[in-house]
Order: C-alpha cells, then sequence, then structure tokens
C-alpha cells in the first residue's frame, strides 16, 4: 500500500492517544503493590490501569474519528470482520504486557494501530519505562523516537537472536511449542521471551532481534508491530506464510527476510 499523505494525520492520533495512555500507566506504576486486578483467564490478568488506559484512548479517538470502528482488548474486544474490512478501524492494547506491569518488570507499552479498509496505515508502540515510541505509517517507513529504523542484515541463524511469546492460554499448544522451541534454540544464539509482544515486534523491525515467532496472539498484540516491521524492511506472515491480517487471532511470524525464511522452515515441523 503506497503513502497516502491523510496517513500522517492518522499517526499524530496514534501518537498522542499513546502518550496519554501511557502518562496513566507511569503515574501508576509506583504504586502497583495495591493496584486491583483480576483474572480474565488462568494466566491473563486486568487491572484497573489497563481500564483507565483505554478509557484515555477511546475518549480521544471518539473525539477524533468519531467514524472508526473500535477493537480494543478490554472494552471492545468483539467486532465482526467485516467492520474492520470497511473504512477506518482503530486497533488498541492499552498495556501490552499487564503481567510484567504488575510485578514491575520493565517489559510493557500501548500499541496502536489505524486500518483503513482491513490494511493498517499508522501504528504506535510506546515502550513506557523504555520511553521508547515506534511508529510506522503504509509507505512511510518506520521509526525509533523519530529516526528511521530497519531490520537487521544477519543472515546465519547462529548469530541470530529471536524472540518469541510461549503459550499461556491453551494448554494444549505447549507440547508442539517445546519442539519449536528445540528446533530453533538448536541453531541460533540466543532466544528471548520478554513478555509484550508489540515490543517484541518492534525490536524487529529496529534490528534489535532478528525475528519472532508465537502461536497465537490477539490482533491488538501485533496490529501495530506488523507495520513496523513491513516499513522496516521485515516480513510478517502467520506461521503458515499466509499474509498477516489484523483482523483476530493469528499465529505470527516475522524476521528479516532471510530470518522469516529460515524461521518458517524451522518452525514446520509436520
Amino acid at each position: 500500500m503506497g503513502y497516502q499523505p491523510e496517513y500522517a494525520g492518522l499517526l499524530a492520533i496514534c501518537e498522542r492517544a499513546a502518550a496519554v495512555a501511557a502518562a496513566v500507566i507511569r503515574d501508576a506504576a509506583p504504586g502497583i503493590r495495591t493496584l486491583d486486578w483480576r483474572s480474565k483467564g488462568p494466566t491473563d490478568f486486568v487491572s484497573e490501569v489497563d481500564m483507565a488506559a483505554e478509557a484515555t484512548i477511546l475518549a480521544l479517538v471518539a473525539q477524533e474519528l468519531p467514524e472508526a470502528t473500535i477493537l480494543a482488548e478490554e472494552t471492545a474486544a468483539s467486532v465482526p470482520v467485516i467492520q474492520l474490512r470497511k473504512g477506518l478501524a482503530v486497533v488498541i492494547d492499552p498495556l501490552d504486557g499487564t503481567t510484567n506491569f504488575l510485578h514491575g518488570y520493565p517489559e510493557y507499552g500501548v500499541s496502536i494501530a489505524i486500518l483503513s479498509d482491513g490494511e493498517p496505515v499508522a501504528a504506535v508502540v510506546h515502550d513506557v519505562p523504555g520511553n521508547e515510541v515506534f511508529t510506522a505509517t503504509a509507505g512511510g517507513g518506520a521509526y525509533l523516537n523519530g529516526v528511521r529504523c530497519q531490520v537487521s542484515t544477519i543472515e546465519d541463524p547462529q548469530r541470530a537472536l529471536v524472540g518469541t511469546g510461549f503459550p499461556f492460554k491453551d494448554a494444549n499448544d505447549i507440547a508442539p511449542y517445546h519442539r519449536q522451541m528445540a528446533n530453533v534454540m538448536a541453531h541460533v544464539a540466543g532466544v528471548r521471551r520478554p513478555g509484550a509482544a508489540s515490543i517484541d515486534l518492534a525490536s524487529v523491525a529496529c534490528g534489535r532481534f532478528d525475528g519472532f515467532w508465537e502461536m497465537q496472539l490477539s490482533a491488538w498484540d501485533f496490529a501495530a508491530g506488523m507495520l513496523l516491521v513491513r516499513e522496516a524492511g521485515g516480513v510478517a506472515t502467520d506461521m503458515k506464510g499466509t499474509k498477516l491480517v489484523a483482523h483476530g487471532p493469528s499465529s505470527v511470524l516475522v524476521g528479516n527476510p532471510s530470518m522469516h525464511r529460515w524461521l518458517a522452515q524451522a518452525l514446520d515441523l509436520g
């Protein structure tokens, strides 16, 4: 998708929304031991901070893009795909890495993408503790704190650092994931699991990771990151090599072109 001038305005909305949500999260961080939080699933949590951060994003989006469809993790997590494929849609993760945040582990952030007719055209991943803002527009490149970024040029797996995400929602995914992990670990320099997928994808976009895979992510986890990776010269697909679309849950496989090809082969265990 080629660059359009209106994407800059959409990106500005993403940046402002992510900044106000990041401020909510940053202000709450010193009081994490007293926060109210509850389980959404056996290992999936939501806190009052997630809700407050999402509320600030939704208020700004409602003012700036009242016509847009909203797909947001905490309050609007179910939207018909047809609505996401028509016109503007905003895909929001107000606090990616909630478990990290609740334990004071400094790997969490805000992820916002705007889709136009189903395709991401503007994206922000705001790393709150790292004070780093990753941005991208379709056809306009990817940036870290305003400086153009690119995926790595590493082609040899033995020199590669690869990110991943553990399966934590479906216990049936654990055994096949173990086989994937074993096959990758045997051939690369290292594997890391920081625990916030949007930041992991941003790390691929700026060359810190050479590739990344996870068996299942929600659209709000990867919608912004997939645009970052593509605009930084990388490849973003599902684990079958099919085009990644930000309409619902999917496996995710990203990397620089060489490492994406190698990971696709390494993870295809039949």
